[in-house]
């Protein structure tokens, strides 16, 4: 962790970051973009691990619902991302000793690896081939996104 130190340090002396923690109003509205997109991104697959488990839309193939959601899921996932790195500019010191924040970014990285190899996977195979395989990905795709939001909610308060 310690070789990641000037990465943090760099970003803390940042214009941007700068600008951020010197005012009043910039990171709320921040978080609150950043908000609404972790909101939209955690409905849309949350409709479609619902769709896994056989609970919603069962007219609807599994397939189809991840092509009409993968927009909303990339578009909130940059918004994320981009708003993130905003907001870990303005803290990156903060951030640098902070276990949650090192436990949300490595949460968010697998689920983002999981999402866009073996649960894309699954999702466009025959979803009657192994039912079973269906809902271990989507239990382990909810599990990991809403821990990436329960990690990112925990940075604020240890």
């Amino acid at each position: 962790m310690h070789a990641l130190l000037p990465i943090f340090r760099w970003f803390a002396h940042t214009w941007v970051a700068q600008t951020i923690s010197d005012s009043r109003w910039l990171f709320p509205a921040i978080e609150a973009v950043h908000i609404v997109a972790l909101a939209i991104l955690c409905g849309a697959i949350l409709i479609l691990n619902l769709r896994l488990f056989g609970i919603t839309l069962p007219g609807k193939a599994v397939h189809e619902l991840a092509e009409e959601l993968a927009p909303w899921v990339l578009v909130s996932l940059l918004i994320i991302i981009a708003s993130g790195v905003l907001l870990f500019s303005s803290e990156a010191m903060k951030a640098y000793a902070s276990v949650p924040f090192q436990v949300k970014m490595i949460l968010l990285f697998t689920a983002v690896i999981f999402h866009y190899t073996l649960y894309s996977k699954i999702i466009y195979a025959d979803e009657r081939a192994n039912p079973t395989w269906n809902k271990i990905a989507a239990a382990v795709s909810l599990v990991l996104w809403f821990s990436v939001g329960l990690g990112g909610r925990a940075i604020g308060f240890l």
